[in-house]
């Protein structure tokens, strides 16, 4: 219990009692990381129903879909989705890119990255709301990125050796939080599938296409992974999955049209 207070303190600003954190407390952190998605979809769905109820739509709607994972995550993601974009950007040595990861200071590529990424999640979920997503792909999808995120960190070379990512991957128990981690994704991704069919058989898919994508670019250009870069896979994952229940969704419509 006390790892899972540390998962919620640290990914989250959701009250948590606090404490002088001790070794023993980091073991089990990422098994609850997948929880914390949980939150965060169900708060998604609680918009969703409130919207319904008071007859909101379109843009006001969307806007509320963006924002609640920013409050949920106090923007911990969105980060080292920046960071992340500043570095890629920047076409320098590996040694320079994680240099940038550590920057604290925000570059242009981070601010248009960030813009870039709103809108464009701003105009998938007003899309995702018109055409009536299924509730299990709202509150699922972030279970299936943080599932697969806590994956990479237990599974995965850290490519600094260094910073607050390694210092739990460092005290994870491995094979129980990698089992715990899949059981998780596993759950996930079934109740995707049975619960929103095509959409969200489709979202898992994206997801796990995301994630491929996170494990060639962060070898190929960092040499492992970094907290920064667990947030920018995140983030992408979120949107990677959302994109493709939303298309698959119009893609079934234009077929059985």
């Amino acid at each position: 219990m006390r790892s899972f207070a540390v998962a919620f303190s640290m990914y989250s600003r959701l009250p948590m009692p606090q404490w002088p954190w001790e070794e023993g407390d980091l073991e089990y952190v990422f098994c609850f990381f997948p929880a914390i998605g949980l939150v965060e979809g169900l708060f998604l769905l609680l918009w969703w129903q409130i919207g319904g109820l008071l007859g909101l739509e379109g843009l006001f709607l969307a806007a509320g879909l963006v924002l609640i994972p920013l409050l949920v995550t106090g923007g911990i993601h969105m980060d080292g989705y920046c960071d992340t974009a500043d570095a890629l950007a920047s076409h320098q040595s590996r040694e320079r890119k994680l240099e940038i990861l550590k920057d604290s200071h925000t570059g242009a590529f981070a601010v248009i990255a960030c813009g870039g990424y709103l809108v464009f999640q701003l105009g998938l979920w007003t899309q995702a709301a018109a055409d009536g997503l299924p509730w299990p792909v709202v509150v699922l999808l972030p279970v299936v990125s943080r599932s697969l995120s806590g994956l990479a960190v237990v599974t995965c070379k850290n490519a600094r050796g260094s910073g607050m990512l390694a210092t739990f991957s460092t005290a994870v128990v491995g094979r129980r939080v990698l089992v715990t981690l899949a059981v998780w994704l596993a759950a996930a991704c079934l109740l995707l599938i049975l619960g929103a069919r095509v959409r969200g058989t489709a979202a898992a898919a994206g997801a796990l296409a995301v994630y491929g994508y996170y494990m060639c670019v962060s070898h190929r250009e960092f040499g492992g992974i970094t907290g920064d870069l667990a947030g920018w896979f995140l983030q992408l994952c979120e949107v990677g999955g959302l994109l493709a229940a939303v298309l698959a969704g119009k893609a079934a419509m234009v077929l059985c049209g």
